[in-house]
């Protein structure tokens, strides 16, 4: 391999492993940050949902800014602006706090919406494998953030606020090693005709973005909740966070895995629907039996909700002919998936709340998923966007 080309997969790979960690690692600093800002539970609840919130809402920029700067100058853009945006965070002042969380979520939205098209542009003809290697190493930064956090700022002494800064560092170090790809030739505008229209236009497009914002909603509903299940279930409140961490870490080697061999298939039916069913079967222990075999449970929802959340991306980079389509592919797919996302914690807390127990929520949580292997049927389907319209 070149230097180029290891550099190239090399600020790849580490631009995905900064695409979780700003969000991830707000959990197990959450207590402390609360107190030392004087913020509610509601207040400090709220910080995650204007992430999630602004995941969905700011996808749209990034073909925008694909077409004016191209997507090597947007992923490099993301980067510095993810790095300024946990730096605020850490400063004084809940509005800084907001805004901080704010901004280095907005860089997080427009990177999630380019890497498809970076992989469709660079990686042609290893689509499978690089969705697969970029889709673990999202999975494997949201696992390392949630579990070093406290470590660290144990080991150095700098508070939350410091940690938070220091989460800059990586996404400094991954744009520098993608500095490179904005200089080449390649790293200009995407010229040639708007794929908006026929992506819009594309019933592809709509079972994709479904299956992306179904299996986001029972995604973050679990990262939301699943220890206070586990809780409530009678088990210890540390074990609840231990579980969480074991289906996070399950899913770095499904994500991994999965679109290695789905795309070796001309339909990922099988695989979309087998996903599901390990995601449905999770959810089942945690509503029959959440005492009798929590690990079990945990490992199955591990590898059905990460080989679905990696599937979805394969679908993205396999259904769309060229990098500007799959970047349009993805702003939809992506904007309307973490819209639905950001629903599922407060509904599931309201069901939770109206009900009295966890019964109904998971009830609903299965509904939802019933749903999710609908919409997996027909985007597994093989098809492309231009042959398939409204």
């Amino acid at each position: 391999m070149s230097l180029r080309s290891a550099l190239l997969v090399a600020g790849f790979v580490l631009a995905a492993l900064n695409l979780r960690p700003a969000i991830a690692g707000i959990s197990p600093l959450l207590d402390e940050t609360m107190k030392d800002v004087g913020l509610t539970p509601a207040g400090g609840g709220g910080i995650t949902t204007v992430m999630v919130v602004c995941l969905g809402v700011f996808g749209p920029i990034a073909p925008l800014l694909a077409r004016r700067i191209g997507l090597d100058r947007t992923l490099l853009a993301g980067l510095l602006v993810l790095a300024a945006g946990v730096v605020l965070r850490g400063l004084d002042g809940v509005p800084t706090l907001y805004a901080g969380a704010a901004i280095a979520a907005i860089a997080i939205a427009v990177m999630n919406v380019a890497m498809p098209g970076i992989t469709k542009q660079y990686f042609p003809d290893r689509i499978s494998l690089m969705t697969g290697v970029y889709s673990s190493a999202i999975a494997g930064g949201a696992a390392t953030a949630s579990a070093l956090v406290i470590p660290v700022e144990h080991a150095t002494g700098y508070g939350w606020r410091g940690v938070s800064a220091l989460m800059a560092v990586p996404a400094l170090l991954a744009a520098l090693l993608w500095l490179p790809q904005t200089l080449r030739g390649q790293a200009g505008p995407q010229n040639g005709p708007r794929p908006f229209g026929m992506v819009l236009r594309s019933r592809v497009t709509w079972y994709v973005t479904a299956l992306m914002g179904l299996q986001s909603f029972t995604f973050y509903v679990m990262l939301a909740w699943l220890p206070t299940i586990f809780h409530d279930a009678g088990l210890p409140a540390d074990q609840g966070g231990y579980l969480l961490s074991v289906t996070n870490l399950v899913q770095v080697g499904t994500t991994l895995a999965v679109p290695i061999l789905a795309g070796r298939r001309p339909s990922q039916v099988p695989f979309v629907i087998g996903a599901g069913l390990m995601t449905v079967a999770g959810y089942l222990g945690m509503l029959l039996a959440p005492v009798a075999a929590p690990w079990l449970w945990m490992v199955v929802l591990g590898i059905g909700q990460g080989a679905s959340f990696a599937l979805a991306l394969l679908l993205i980079a396999l259904r769309a002919p060229d990098p500007a389509s799959v970047t349009a592919l993805s702003s939809v797919a992506q904007s309307v998936g973490y819209a639905v996302a950001a629903l599922g914690p407060v509904l599931f807390g309201l069901l939770r709340q109206v009900s009295g127990g966890w019964t109904v929520p998971l009830l609903a949580g299965l509904g939802v998923l019933g749903a999710q292997l609908l919409a997996g049927w027909f985007a597994g389907r093989p098809a492309t966007l231009g042959k398939a319209y409204l």
